[in-house]
């Protein structure tokens, strides 16, 4: 599976892919300046490395879907069907905006959306796994601070789908992954100018991609441009806001009121090395003993099968 990774890009039959360096050279021939990405990647290396992430997600690990030829693809973090696999161990991705040539349409806006999507998608390389051999299968029984046993029983529960909050440690995790993107992005947004565009679309991809998302963003439905995929990804883009990052930001404020950062450092730290001691001790100290079990375990997570 790691050796040939075509099973994930043949599920994009229109959309041509090639390694992100090959992708960033052909841009910078075109003469777009991609230091953005590069720096914003120098900036996630120095981040992660504190967290306990010694390597990043190889370049050669990560397609850039573009050059598509289905007309109207648009393509970017909400794109169906793209994001890291761990078995292949391969990022897919999509270039932000109309997909039909080889450069981007704003390319200050798909760098940004490139840099989130890598900085996260490292985050989701780097997490603790553990597999187990179930009759030649590989099963993967740990995925940082989330569970599964091997027949098929999760750790926690799903949330309901109206919920505001979570007690589903793949929506933390996600959070958690997101949250260090988009701050990542944020702050190359900052350091070299990359302003929101005007249009309605844009403006809403730029907020989501560095986390500045209002409460208007995600509830009102606006006409947006890029047609009917446009119209999709807009409707992703609010659907995962709201399923993952308002409900990791709710997670937040109820368990670390004043103390949001400390936890998710917390947090992020356990994702990589798999190690939840120190989150546990944290939560136990401010809610009781066994708060995370207690938070978390699902209980049908030992029932036999």
């Amino acid at each position: 599976m790691r050796g040939d990774p075509s099973s994930l890009t043949d599920k994009h039959p229109a959309h041509t892919f090639r390694p992100l360096a090959e992708v960033l050279g052909e841009w910078e021939t075109d003469g777009i300046d991609v230091t953005p990405f590069r720096s914003g990647v120098d900036s996630a290396r120095r981040r992660y490395v504190r967290h306990g992430l010694i390597r990043m997600l190889p370049l050669d690990r990560v397609l850039i879907g573009y050059r598509s030829t289905r007309a109207g693809a648009f393509g970017g973090f909400h794109h169906p069907d793209q994001g890291y696999r761990h078995l292949q161990m391969v990022a897919v991705i999509t270039m932000y905006g109309p997909m039909e040539g080889s450069t981007p349409e704003r390319p200050a806006l798909a760098l940004l959306d490139l840099l989130r999507a890598y900085a996260h998608d490292c985050l989701h390389y780097g997490s603790r796994r553990r597999y187990v051999d179930v009759a030649g299968v590989p099963v993967r029984t740990q995925y940082g601070i989330n569970f599964r046993r091997t027949g098929g029983q999760t750790y926690s529960a799903a949330d309901a789908r109206e919920s505001r909050h979570t007690r589903n440690l793949g929506v933390v995790m996600e959070g958690a992954c997101d949250r260090e993107a988009r701050t990542i992005a944020r702050q190359a947004a900052a350091s070299f100018g990359i302003t929101e565009p005007s249009d309605a679309l844009g403006a809403l991809a730029y907020r989501d991609g560095t986390g500045t998302l209002t409460d208007v963003d995600v509830k009102r439905g606006t006409n947006v441009s890029g047609g009917e995929e446009g119209q999709r990804y807009a409707a992703s883009l609010r659907g995962y806001e709201t399923a993952v990052n308002r409900r990791y930001g709710h997670f937040l404020e109820e368990f670390a009121p004043g103390e949001e950062h400390a936890c998710h450092t917390l947090i992020l730290r356990a994702i990589i090395s798999g190690d939840m001691k120190a989150l546990g001790t944290w939560l136990d100290e401010r809610h009781g003993p066994g708060t995370f079990t207690g938070l978390f375990r699902a209980p049908g997570y030992f029932e036999p099968v």
